[in-house]
């Protein structure tokens, strides 16, 4: 065993006793809080805790990422949303600015000197779509308000091992740090507070794509949306071809747009087949103040939630529901969407006009192999006769893993940390985003983003959801007596702080 590394004893243990840890040779360091991630949810949580008083010095993030949207970055990049496109956003949902004035759109109507995204604000959406705003700029503003919090003197690099509690109360977090750090191999954070927001796990196939990558090796023809696949694009720009599509959500429908651009722009021949599992002919719903548009097989929202999800009667109805009752308005409310965006309709109506967009409502039996190379999909739907389709490609848009026990820290928590899953396999947390049977003495585990869904919260999962637990977290801790409540003065002062760009001490 190398000095400085975990035990039989500590990993059998799901209590640490400080003399047990020091025995291993780990080195402890003492950390009033620490935020385990370092994506946009960590970020989030440390902006609104600055802005409430906690010096950075009481706190770090643990991360293997060197900024806060790196992850964030990638996955929209790969997704077809580079950083000059729109996301799926609301104006006013900004993790750089917990008041959410002034919104996206006032910032770019005084960047680009344009009322446009004012006007189109005022009119969403009757006489517009809804304003969302562009990846770059949620970026920088992300990276301005890094700066003046000094988020790079809180982060730690390395990969996070595992949270257990702490006999008389709090945690320790033991971190690995990057090769050739230091003298051990692991290091162990000694805190009364812990904060989780720990993203997917990794990517989600289709069943019987996983079937078929896993037997064939095939990673070329077959790929994720979430992953590298721009070589996709490129092979269709050398010579004509045929993708297959798989999902009908919003990554669906952005790689379809990538598609067709690319097929306007450089006149290309690309055929695309696009499988539907449910195909939607129109507006759908139980109720008729709770049905959602559709069409040509879509699902249509503007958000991944309808609005009032995110502050109105439907957060409020979630906060007070039963278990199971929230399941059953999760049911209703999510689900797989996209929004209805114009220029993207009119692409989507010239191309089934021209005979090269194929939409198909399916279900695939199996993948295979043609002796050339080309993959075969295989489906049968109902009333009709087997089909096969011939592709030089095949794109998985459905999303991202979410399942507790594929990420290692969650599993570990789920064996040793006496967190339990909710009815969706999430981690069940209470109103104030406190993991529930992970409680330690005076200290407290908290989770937000998507380890923390279908609980109390149904956005949580969102720039808006992210601010929204930031925020109640903090409450908490202010009960706790962490930090200062948000206060008229102090949110008013902060604020200006924030407008000027003023170094957080």
């Amino acid at each position: 065993m190398s000095h400085g590394d975990l035990t039989p004893e500590l990993l059998h243990s799901s209590v640490w006793a400080d003399g047990l840890v020091a025995s291993s040779g780990i080195p402890v360091h003492d950390m009033p809080l620490v935020s385990v991630g370092g994506g946009l949810g960590s970020f989030t949580l440390l902006d609104v805790l600055r802005i409430r008083g906690v010096a950075a010095s009481a706190m770090r993030v643990l991360s293997t990422s060197d900024t806060p949207w790196q992850t964030w970055e990638y996955l929209t990049r790969v997704s077809q949303l580079p950083s000059h496109e729109r996301i799926r956003s609301d104006s006013g949902a900004r993790p750089d600015n917990i008041w959410g004035f002034p919104s996206y759109a006032v910032q770019e109507a005084w960047q680009d000197r344009s009322v446009k995204p004012v006007l189109q604000v005022l009119t969403e959406p009757i006489l517009a779509d809804f304003y969302s705003p562009r990846a770059g700029m949620a970026i920088r503003s992300v990276q301005r308000e890094a700066d003046r919090i000094g988020y790079w003197e809180m982060l730690a690099k390395g990969q996070v091992r595992m949270v257990r509690k702490r006999l008389g109360g709090g945690y320790f977090t033991v971190l690995t740090p990057p090769a050739g750090s230091g003298p051990t191999k692991r290091v162990a954070l000694r805190s009364q507070y812990v904060h989780l927001a720990v993203g997917y796990p990794g990517l989600k196939f289709l069943d019987d794509l996983q079937e078929f990558r896993q037997r064939t090796g095939e990673r070329y023809r077959l790929v994720n949306a979430y992953e590298p696949h721009e070589h996709v694009y490129d092979q269709l720009r050398a010579r004509p071809g045929v993708v297959v599509v798989r999902g009908a959500g919003i990554v669906a429908s952005r790689v379809l747009q990538r598609l067709m651009d690319d097929r306007e722009r450089y006149g290309l021949q690309t055929q695309i087949v696009h499988l539907f599992r449910t195909y939607v002919t129109g507006a759908h719903g139980p109720h008729a103040f709770m049905r959602r548009k559709g069409g040509d097989g879509w699902a249509y929202q503007a958000f991944t939630m309808p609005k009032s999800a995110f502050g109105g009667q439907l957060k409020a109805r979630f906060r007070k529901a039963s278990p199971e009752e929230r399941a059953r308005l999760a049911s209703l409310v999510a689900g797989t969407t996209t929004p209805k965006l114009a220029r993207w309709q009119e692409q989507m109506s010239r191309a089934r006009r021209g005979s090269w967009y194929h939409p198909v409502q399916a279900l695939v039996d199996r993948i295979e192999q043609a002796p050339d190379g080309r993959l075969v999909t295989h489906t049968r739907s109902a009333g009709s006769a087997p089909m096969q389709y011939v592709s030089d490609f095949i794109i998985d848009c459905t999303g991202l893993e979410a399942d507790m026990p594929e990420h290692r820290v969650l599993d570990d928590l789920l064996r040793h940390g006496g967190a339990r899953p909710n009815r969706a396999g999430r981690l069940q947390v209470g109103p104030n985003f406190e993991v529930l049977g992970a409680e330690s003495g005076d200290g407290a585990l908290y989770a937000s983003g998507a380890a923390a869904a279908s609980n109390h919260f149904l956005a949580v999962d969102s720039f808006l959801g992210l601010q929204t637990a930031a925020l109640d977290i903090a409450d908490d801790l202010a009960g706790r007596g962490f930090c200062k409540p948000l206060g008229p003065f102090r949110s008013v002062s902060q604020w200006l702080k924030w407008a000027g760009n003023r170094r957080l001490a």
